[in-house]
């Protein structure tokens, strides 16, 4: 294992396809919820106790799967937890970059596993549990990047978005952090407890509403900077 993987897969700069994603910012902006650093940690803090939670839950499930057929139930389990039929697309997408990205990078059989799971690619965080079992990182640095990848976009699109400061933003996430380290260690062991049980049903479904309905409604605008 090397600590530099970690690094690199976690870099915005990482050929995955993340960069072209809000995360829902995009939305959340125009409505005005969100306008200046104080808004954004709003809405950093409720994505973190909510996809975050979910998405590292998932990653870090499929980093401690091997059997092709639990991992293709792992992504069912995690396509019925997304109830926007716009971000279930995306996520697939990106899902594939990923995986792509991930396979020039360090070819693995772990890899191989999430191939073909659904004809449209399997879902990111699937693909990212695999993913880091493939660059040798360990079942925490799944779950970290995955919560990483959660706030990272939304993050990144604020100062391109509002005209924020990066510095502030920079803040905001280091603000997050303490509670970004929480959220990946209970991923980890909530992954565990399913995989424990053979059961990922038990991996949490923690829903934003608002965020699927302006997803549906983002989908539709004529111009847009992201794709989410």
């Amino acid at each position: 294992m090397t600590r530099s993987a970690l690094l690199l897969l976690a870099d915005s700069r990482f050929p995955a396809g993340a960069h072209a994603y809000s995360g829902g910012l995009e939305s959340a902006a125009a409505a005005g919820r969100v306008h200046d650093a104080a808004t954004v940690y709003e809405f950093l803090l409720g994505r973190v106790h909510t996809g975050a939670l979910v998405c590292a839950s998932f990653a870090a499930a499929s980093w401690l799967c091997t059997d092709r057929e639990a991992l293709a139930e792992l992504d069912h389990e995690y396509d019925v937890r997304l109830l926007s039929p716009t971000l279930r697309g995306h996520s697939r997408r990106l899902g594939r970059h990923l995986q792509r990205a991930v396979a020039a990078t360090w070819p693995s059989p772990r890899l191989e596993l999430v191939r073909g799971l659904d004809p449209a690619g399997a879902h990111h965080p699937v693909v990212l549990g695999a993913a880091c079992a493939a660059a040798e990182l360990t079942v925490d640095d799944a779950a970290t990047c995955a919560v990483h990848a959660t706030l990272a976009a939304p993050a990144n699109a604020a100062t391109k978005l509002l005209g924020l400061d990066p510095n502030e933003v920079s803040a905001v996430l280091a603000r997050l952090a303490p509670t970004a380290d929480r959220i990946a260690a209970r991923a980890v062991s909530l992954a565990r407890m399913a995989r424990l049980r053979s059961d990922p049903g038990m991996l949490p479904a923690l829903g934003s509403p608002l965020l699927d309905l302006t997803a549906e409604d983002h989908a539709g605008w004529e111009v847009r900077l992201f794709a989410s």
